[in-house]
């Protein structure tokens, strides 16, 4: 293997770890929240503009749900002062990123299944939110993992039914805003519930985004903001998956007595309860993916834009990306970053282990052997939280000769079997929990295969 290739690999990980440092909770948290005289002020950016929000709150209740969950309820801890703040604060986060802070109470829980520790904690959230005073404000900080860590299914739903519904759901190849549309039509908190079971007590939130588009409303299934779906939609995103007959029945009659108005909807951007409720979008992808950018023209390269709203099914987008490369590489003779940002799906049709990130390096792997692409070229995929589905990897790191240690790749792809494909070649991408969570990052990097390389980085969208 050509010397070249130990280059591209450090490259493309500082480019990986330039977007995770972009989304660093802490940092991002100080820079949207503020405490002046009196006031609690969220700074939300809307159009290259800042619009503060400002409200003068006796108490200030601090929650924090999410996989960067302790590193945004230390950097509020920071500005707010002791007489404002009701000790003590609460924040649920996955696992791997659970630590203990001074003043808070902290609880782990899993992700992405919940479980019972997650059902627990979720009731200690509810049971505070009831008990603020009119003129409190509870501050919620909110970042990805957030739907599965705050579980509160609706009466006569259990935890086991709520998980049954999530695993079949994560294994058809819904995408997350259609995995969260269900989610909130099951939850008490999902949908604008929490800012509903608050109600007369302002909200305020700041959210760090895992989703494409920004839509706060699929954040964690946008529990402080209105929900546009109704259990209509929820029932034909099950319909449409061929996954109704599967649910169990206590959760079918649950979705019917919403569709027959049984129950109530979901609050709507007309309910009264979100005039005292201000979000801030603090962090996402496309920040993250700039970085990415930026590093890359640091390090010399010409960086390609290939797409910000990277989504589909792993394998299907790796395949497309492959057949572009074929297309651009006879026009790309210089030093080139490709990147994109986004989220992709993996319908499971095997029993193997991996994740999407994983899955989108092995089937790059696969389609650039049977294209016959030129071997200069290197690709990572990974996830900014440093975990792709449930596996201790953040995604994979791959090159043409990568598939040469694997036997029998495509049999391990199809059967979704990607962690251990890679694992053979060395070829998993280890970052370990980062306290962060804004999507994935793709980084594909080609080297010059003529003598002239480009002498000044630049950009090109496609």
């Amino acid at each position: 293997m050509p010397e070249f290739f130990n280059q591209l690999r450090e490259d493309a990980q500082q480019m990986f770890l330039a977007g995770i440092a972009a989304a660093d909770p802490g940092a991002a948290v100080k820079k949207h929240l503020r405490f002046e005289k009196g006031h609690i002020e969220i700074i939300e950016q809307s159009e290259n503009q800042y619009i503060t929000h400002r409200t003068q709150s006796r108490r200030i209740h601090v929650i924090a749900v999410g996989k960067a969950a302790c590193q945004m309820a230390a950097a509020a801890r920071q500005i707010i002062p002791d007489d404002n703040f009701v000790q003590p604060g609460m924040v649920i986060s996955n696992y791997e990123n659970a630590q203990q802070l001074d003043d808070f109470e902290v609880y782990g829980a899993n992700h992405p299944l919940p479980d019972e520790a997650g059902l627990q904690a979720a009731r200690k959230v509810a049971d505070r939110i009831k008990q603020a005073e009119p003129n409190d404000l509870i501050l919620l900080l909110l970042s990805g993992g957030g739907s599965a860590l705050l579980p509160l299914p609706l009466p006569g739903i259990s935890l086991e039914q709520k998980i049954a519904v999530t695993d079949l759901l994560l294994a058809c190849g819904a995408d997350i805003n259609e995995i969260n549309c269900v989610r909130k039509h099951l939850s008490q908190l999902k949908g604008g519930g929490l800012t509903k079971m608050a109600a007369p007590t302002p909200v305020y939130s700041l959210i760090l985004s895992d989703v494409i588009g920004d839509d706060l409303s699929a954040i964690a299934s946008g529990p402080t903001v209105a929900d546009n779906t109704q259990f209509d939609d929820a029932i034909d995103i099950l319909n449409k998956y061929q996954i109704w007959q599967k649910l169990p029945d206590s959760v079918k009659a649950i979705l019917q007595s919403g569709q027959a108005g049984r129950i109530e909807e979901t609050p709507n951007q007309n309910d009264p309860v979100f005039k005292t409720a201000k979000s801030a979008l603090i962090g996402s992808n496309p920040i993250s993916r700039q970085a990415v950018e930026n590093k890359a023209e640091q390090l010399g390269y010409q960086v390609i834009t290939y797409s910000n709203q990277l989504s589909g099914e792993a394998r299907l987008t790796a395949e497309q990306l492959a057949e572009w490369l074929k297309q651009q590489a006879p026009h790309l003779d210089a030093k080139t970053a490709i990147i994109a940002g986004g989220e992709t799906t993996v319908t499971l049709q095997g029993k193997g282990k991996g994740g999407r990130n994983q899955e989108t390096a092995l089937a790059f792997l696969l389609a650039a052997e049977q294209l016959g692409l030129e071997k200069n070229w290197l690709l990572l995929s990974g996830g900014t939280d440093g975990r792709d589905g449930p596996t201790d990897a953040a995604g994979g790191i791959v090159d043409p000769y990568s598939i040469e240690k694997i036997e029998n790749p495509a049999a391990l792809l199809n059967n979704n079997d990607a962690y251990h494909a890679l694992l053979q070649a060395d070829s998993l991408l280890k970052t370990g929990a980062t306290g962060t969570n804004v999507a994935d990052l793709l980084i594909l990097l080609l080297h010059p295969t003529t003598e002239n390389p480009l002498s000044q980085p630049g950009k090109i969208n496609v």
